[in-house]
């Protein structure tokens, strides 16, 4: 007599599940971030860059943006973030 654990054992279906998590958490821990970049931060005058932009800009530093702020509110936050380039 089998019991239901020796039924799930023996289920090639439930195996193959658990042994790609398995695989899928390995590969995600090797790899990390880098398996899947991120878009490059944009570049310039933040004047010029979109609102979508101006957010993942902001997004990357951790500096959560208002979701209602307005694109004249983005820009003055990242400015205001903005480091200066080194002086040669």
């Amino acid at each position: 007599m089998s019991t239901p654990l020796d039924r799930l054992t023996q289920s090639r279906g439930a195996f193959l599940t658990f042994a790609g998590i398995i695989t899928a958490a390995t590969a995600w821990t090797i790899w990390g971030g880098d398996m899947f970049p991120r878009e490059p931060d944009p570049t310039g005058d933040p004047e010029n860059w979109t609102a979508t932009e101006l957010k993942r800009w902001l997004n990357n530093r951790n500096l959560m943006p208002n979701h209602n702020a307005s694109r004249a509110e983005l820009v003055e936050r990242v400015k205001a973030n903005m480091r200066l380039p080194p002086r040669q």
